[in-house]
């Protein structure tokens, strides 16, 4: 049975180290997943990655879905992404509010690719790549971050993009 973990935020240590490669098989990351799924359900996230929940390793979820941080995200399974990386970039880069559960209650505009390919492992160990664009790109780099150390707020070029996620909700749904 999966269970929700506490979620690290910004100042803890863990979520600036970067994480280390997964040697598969590892069936203990199959309980793990489970519970990075029902974490990120139960925060309304459409992402989690595991140093979120203070394991180190290169791990994530990308769990598109509308929900009330996100109310036009698109739909998609969750999907869990072991080894990520991004084998190439459109180049053509898009400014979007991006929030994070390690971040409570702040919101950002970061540039990111709109389009990208990406390569990563199944828990059972299959490779897959593939073309992401819009906001399931976005989840998918924003993710990757988590993995390498990096936050959201440290992509906000103007530190006036910053806002309160009260604030964003008044500019996104009025």
């Amino acid at each position: 049975m999966s269970k929700i973990l506490q979620i690290s935020e910004i100042g803890s240590p863990i979520l600036r180290q970067r994480a280390s490669s997964i040697d598969l098989p590892a069936p203990q990351i199959d309980g793990l997943i489970a519970d990075l799924i029902a974490t990120a359900d139960a925060a309304n996230g459409v992402g989690i990655a595991a140093p979120q929940v203070a394991s180190s390793i290169r791990l994530f979820i990308v769990a598109s879905r509308p929900s009330p941080r996100y109310p036009h995200a698109p739909t998609m399974a969750p999907t869990a992404m072991i080894n990520p990386e991004i084998v190439d970039r459109s180049g053509e880069l898009v400014s979007g509010w991006e929030g994070c559960l390690s971040v409570p209650g702040v919101r950002g505009l970061v540039l990111r690719d709109r389009t990208i390919e990406v390569r990563y492992l199944t828990q059972h160990g299959d490779l897959v790549q593939q073309e992401l664009t819009g906001f399931v790109a976005r989840i998918f780099q924003h993710e990757l971050d988590h993995l390498d150390g990096i936050l959201f707020p440290d992509r906000v070029a103007n530190p006036t993009e910053l806002i309160t996620e009260a604030e964003y909700l008044k500019i996104a749904f009025d």
